[in-house]
C-alpha cells in the first residue's frame, strides 16, 4: 500500500471565526442534517453554501441572510 499526499487546498474562511464555531448558521435540509453529522457527507445550503455540518445552531444564533430570506419565500409544508 503506498501513501499520496494531497495538494495544499484553499480554504474559503469567509464564514469562519479561525476555529471550530461559525460564523452564522445555514438553513438545510432536515433529513440531511443527521447523515452528514454522523457520515461527514456536504450538504448543500438554500444560499448555495457547501459543507459538512459540525455544530448545531442555537436560539439565537445568527443566521446567514441569504438563506433566511429564501426561507421565508418558501411555501409552507414543502420539506421534501
Amino acid at each position: 500500500m503506498s501513501t499520496q499526499t494531497l495538494p495544499e487546498v484553499d480554504s474559503d474562511t469567509r464564514h469562519s471565526t479561525g476555529d471550530d464555531t461559525p460564523k452564522m448558521f445555514h438553513y438545510v435540509r432536515k433529513n440531511k442534517i443527521a447523515e452528514s453529522a454522523v457520515m461527514g457527507t456536504h450538504v448543500v445550503a438554500l444560499c448555495g453554501e457547501v459543507f459538512p455540518v459540525t455544530k448545531a445552531a442555537k436560539p439565537g444564533s445568527p443566521v446567514c441572510p441569504d438563506c433566511k430570506k429564501i426561507y421565508e419565500g418558501l411555501r409552507p409544508g414543502g420539506d421534501e
